[in-house]
């Protein structure tokens, strides 16, 4: 927006969440000075899948700390898929990888099932220990990919998978009203300690220095560019994220690096006022307002 002005960028969040139907729960950060700008910062948020940045944050650890080897294989058959739209969760045959190929998948395309494997490997409470120590009392796991949608399956009083969507269709805008929406019952984090997860990874602070640039690199392999990168649609600027969706959430963080060397990580949460799978308004305001909270920051 190119404005240091605070209330003429606020009053253009409130119309553009209106305009797009969507809440816009925000952070952005600048890496080099530390500068911040945020709407609703501090308001606890569902991460969906951006929860899957954690899990990779305490893949990376372990392997560092020689826990575990990247190249252990797995062999990975029908009784471990988890639904899901992408990777694992959508082939058909049993198949072998290894530990950093499901990390990789678990970020690039969503991975549910390779997430849940790992999750099982490196153990919830690991991954909530980890982000208490890095001083993140807002970032919480309660669950894997499975767990929240079986409790899904019981809430909403189906037997089966095949039965959700039509289920949670049925419901309408009173979807907001599931577990798997409300923050306090779900994972959770808050736009300013995901920005703060992400500056930790790119200082080297929140894991040795080999395995931040590891988490950096993989962050940096994401498919998605409908919504963060779609902000800054230079190909010369680089943009590492994790998108996340769930019922009305649809989320968005990740770091924006210009040519210049700036950078800026950013958390752009959304509570739509409608479910469906697709929202290409919401999507696009993901992109808008990340690109707006840098504007902000470069103009300060």
């Amino acid at each position: 927006m190119g404005t240091t002005d605070s209330t003429v960028l606020d009053q253009w969040l409130r119309e553009a969440g209106a305009e797009a139907g969507a809440e816009i729960f925000a952070h952005a950060r600048d890496l080099r000075d530390g500068k911040e700008v945020g709407w609703r910062s501090d308001n606890p948020v569902v991460t969906a899948s951006v929860f899957k940045v954690s899990v990779l944050l305490e893949y990376v650890r372990q392997v560092s700390s020689g826990e575990l080897d990247p190249r252990e294989q797995l062999e990975i058959t029908d009784a471990d898929r988890v639904l899901g739209p992408s990777g694992l969760s959508v082939f058909t045959d049993d198949t072998r990888w290894s530990l950093r190929d499901l990390a990789t998948s678990m970020m690039t395309v969503s991975d549910n099932t390779a997430t849940d494997v790992l999750v099982d490997i490196l153990g919830l409470d690991r991954i909530n220990k980890t982000l208490a120590d890095l001083g993140l009392p807002g970032t919480v796991l309660v669950g894997a990919c499975q767990g929240i949608f079986d409790a899904a399956l019981v809430e909403l009083g189906v037997s089966d998978f095949a039965q959700l969507d039509a289920a949670m269709e049925s419901l309408g805008s009173d979807v907001a009203g599931m577990a798997f929406c409300d923050p306090a019952r779900t994972n959770r984090s808050t736009p300013r300690e995901s920005t703060e997860l992400l500056a930790r990874i790119w200082s080297d602070e929140a894991a040795t220095p080999e395995a931040c640039a590891e988490a950096r690199r993989i962050l940096g392999l994401q498919v998605w560019s409908h919504r963060l990168a779609s902000g800054f649609p230079d190909d010369r600027i680089r943009v590492s994220g994790k998108t996340g969706t769930i019922g009305v959430a649809r989320n968005e963080i990740g770091v924006v690096e210009y040519p210049d060397g700036s950078s800026y990580a950013i958390a752009v949460f959304l509570r739509t006022s409608r479910f469906a799978y697709r929202q290409p308004a919401a999507d696009a305001l993901i992109g808008r307002v990340a690109r707006a909270l840098v504007d902000h920051l470069q103009h300060a």
